[in-house]
Formats: C-alpha cells, structure tokens, sequence
C-alpha cells in the first residue's frame, strides 16, 4: 500500500492527539492532561473526539472521576507511545550526526549478560564508532520489555515470558543462567567437605524479592530435599547492598554464577561449594519486528555478534548484523 493512501493520512492524524492519548493514560483526567499540554479542555475533547470519530470506536470510557482507556484505547495508546518514542529518536539521531556524532543506542540487559556480554561489546562499537553514544541500562526482564516496547531502548538482552507477544519480538537465544551461593572470603562454611542445603538451611541468606522467579525456585529448591524454605533472609536485588553484606557478615547470596564468578575472580567473595538447583530460564537478544534499526543499532548488533561469540561460544544470527 502507498503510504498515501494509509488512514492517518486521509484522517490527518495530528501529533497532539497522539500526546492527548499518552497523556490520558497517565493523567486518568482530561482537565489535567489538557493542562500537562498546554491547551483547553475543550480543545483537548475536540481532538479525541475527533480520532475516535475517524475509528469509529471510543477510546475511553467517561467516568465521574475521570477517564478510563477501553481495549481500543489501550491498543492506540500502546502504539502512539511507540511513534512518539521513535519521533524523539529521530530528532537525537540528526542532532547526533549534526554534531558530528555517530548516532546513539539504547541497549538493555539483565544482570548476567551485563557483566559477562555487554562491557566486551560496548568495547568493540566504541572501537569501530567512538561517537557513537552508548546508553545502556541493566534492570529485570519485564522492566526492560517494557521499555523495548515502548521504543525506549533499541535492543534489551533478557528473557521472553509467557505473557509477551511472541509475533512482535526477535528472540536470538544466547545461554542459560546458572545460580550459585556466594559468600566472603574465609566464611566458615568453605571448609566444610560435602556442603549440602540441611547445612545451611538456618543460615542467613541474602535472596531476590518476594514473587521474581528466582526466589520461588530457591524456596522450590529447599522443599523439594524435604526442608523448610530459610526465613532468616534479606530481599534485594542491589548488587551493591549485597556486595558490602558480602564483606561485614557471614550471610550467602543468592546470585548468577556470572556474577558469582566476576566477584570471585576479582577476590572480593569466595563461591560456596552448594549444589543450587534454581537455575533462571535462558536469556537472549530481543528485538521489535516492527523497529528499523538506526545505524548505531546495526553496529551495536554487529558488536554483541563478535562478544557473544567470546562469552558464549554462540553467534547469532541477527538481521541488523548484516552489513
């Protein structure tokens, strides 16, 4: 189809009703999201009238305390979002290369491949591209999707759950993750031969929240050998926080044995001989079907190629890696 003949263009679709749908979801008012635009109330009524008007369905249900997104609604929120995000995208992009810059890219990733991938591929880009900018952020898988899908980052290292849409996203699987029981250096418990979980089930443990998947395994672990779960515990995902509780106490985290291994290596903790049987799902490389890639997202891609291929032994087969 021409991009003429698209709807949006016969219904001239205005920027400003998609910021008034992002603005209503957030806002939940109309008044106030007329407000965070800077214009009427009226003017604001207008314009969402008129797109539900074009699509022949409403977009939000009229309550006495506000508005609320129907199905329809959520839908074009979803995907306004998206365009605006891309739109802003666009506009660093040419100020990048106005500059005299490369471009940029947004890259995600959990905690495992960002310290085992990400830093020998950010070196690689930074080699071949030294302008151009690298954002990069580590957090969980569902916080990272959601920024994939908001067009907030170009490609997120993570993993695919259940309840994301398979037919929007590559998915280039890359490892498995592995946990392991990290302690401080000369913690008693290294000396003791045969290490099993009844040895340590009354110990102080430093565990990942309540509801992650981790911590459901790890209490699966304990009960499926007939023990209670620990209930000496510290929730947290800090890397920091553990890492100065791992030098002034004789807890044991519970972490990737990525990151087990990165501290041991560097001697700041000691690996526990303990069989833990709670390993996370495999992780891999993520991106939107729907998304062009940027020319800082090829060569990013092409970097995480060369570094999976180290960390892994794996290469992948990623479209925007082409030449």
């Amino acid at each position: 189809m021409p991009p003429y003949t698209h709807w949006f263009i016969r219904a001239r679709l205005k920027t400003r009703q998609l910021l008034l749908l992002v603005a209503l979801a957030e806002e939940g008012n109309i008044h106030r999201a007329a407000q965070v635009l800077n214009m009427t109330q009226p003017a604001a009524s207008k314009l969402l009238k008129d797109l539900e008007d074009v699509l022949e369905v409403e977009l939000f249900e009229r309550l006495p305390r506000g508005m609320r997104p129907t199905w329809y609604g959520e839908s074009m929120i979803r995907h306004a979002r998206m365009v605006l995000a891309n739109l802003g995208q666009a506009y660093d992009e040419i100020s990048a290369i106005k500059a005299g810059l490369f471009g940029q890219v947004g890259v995600g990733a959990i905690t495992s491949p960002g310290i085992a991938l990400l830093p020998q591929a950010v070196s690689y880009v930074k080699q071949a591209h030294p302008n151009l900018n690298v954002s990069l952020e580590i957090d969980t898988s569902p916080v990272l999707m959601d920024r994939l899908a908001q067009g907030k980052l170009d490609m997120v290292v993570a993993r695919l759950n259940a309840d994301h849409d398979k037919a929007m996203y590559r998915y280039e699987p890359l490892s498995d993750e592995p946990v392991c029981a990290l302690v401080r250096c000369n913690h008693p418990l290294l000396s003791i031969p045969g290490l099993t979980l009844r040895d340590v089930d009354s110990a102080g443990w430093i565990v990942p929240p309540a509801g992650s998947v981790l911590r459901h395994r790890f209490d699966l672990m304990f009960q499926e050998k007939g023990l209670a779960p620990p209930i000496n515990l510290i929730e947290t995902s800090s890397q920091l926080f553990i890492t100065k509780m791992l030098e002034q106490s004789d807890t044991i985290a519970v972490l990737s044995t990525a990151v087990g291994q990165y501290y041991a290596s560097h001697g700041v903790a000691a690996l526990l001989p303990l069989e833990m049987q709670c390993n996370m799902d495999a992780f891999g490389i993520i991106t939107r079907r729907d998304q062009l890639p940027s020319p800082g997202a090829r060569a990013m891609m092409r970097a995480l190629q060369s570094a999976s291929l180290d960390a892994y032994g794996r290469k992948i087969n990623h479209e925007w890696a082409e030449a």
